[in-house]
């Protein structure tokens, strides 16, 4: 939330994966909570957590079936490339929306249902199984589903073009070297990288 940053913000980042929401709010100064299903997810953010600014931080180990937070807790909840891994994912919206202040801002995304499709035809068909992408979101249910929990959609836009296409390379790549990929899930997809892809990885 670039425009809307304070150090005396209370974060919650719920399906953390790798931390780069989490990190980038406590480098920041905020209160920052993460919230992973892996374990090992956790124990990894909490250990580049501790070189930043953040004013205090809480790993937690969840399902989000409830997510364990009191009420009214987050002043900003994050929840990105989540929830079209949970088997519920209205009753999930409804549990961000519990540990929201009045007024707090989300940041929500899901795969684009465009993405997802030119992926099909290359990636294993585990990807698009529990426990990885068991829903694909078109664009309109997507909205409706965060409305229908309660949430006022202040902007709506789509990004990662250039990062489906490198899934679908590495997915290429994968199979002609082994036969298989290396991994199914996109937290999986770890260097090192076919040569291909390094080239291709913009460098910030």
């Amino acid at each position: 939330f670039p425009s809307h940053d304070k150090v005396d913000d209370v974060v919650v980042d719920v399906g953390c994966g790798s931390g780069g929401a989490t990190l980038f709010c406590a480098r920041r100064g905020a209160h920052v909570v993460f919230c992973d299903v892996n374990e090992n997810n956790i124990a990894q953010v909490e250990e580049r957590i501790r070189d930043t600014p953040a004013r205090a931080s809480q790993g937690v180990v969840t399902d989000c079936s409830p997510i364990p937070l009191e009420s009214g807790f987050a002043s900003r909840i994050v929840s990105m490339e989540m929830l079209e891994h949970v088997d519920d994912p209205a009753a999930v919206l409804q549990e961000l929306v519990r540990i929201g202040k009045p007024g707090a801002l989300y940041l929500i995304s899901v795969p684009d249902a465009l993405a997802e499709r030119v992926q099909m035809p290359f990636a294993p068909k585990q990807y698009f199984q529990k426990p990885n992408h068991i829903h694909i979101f078109e664009r309109e249910e997507f909205a409706r589903l965060v409305t229908a929990a309660g949430l006022e959609i202040v902007e709506q836009s789509s990004y990662g073009f250039f990062w489906n296409l490198w899934m679908c390379i590495y997915w290429v790549c994968g199979e002609a070297v082994s036969g298989t990929p290396e991994a199914v899930s996109h937290d999986c997809a770890q260097p090192p990288y076919f040569p291909i892809l390094d080239d291709l990885t913009p460098v910030s």
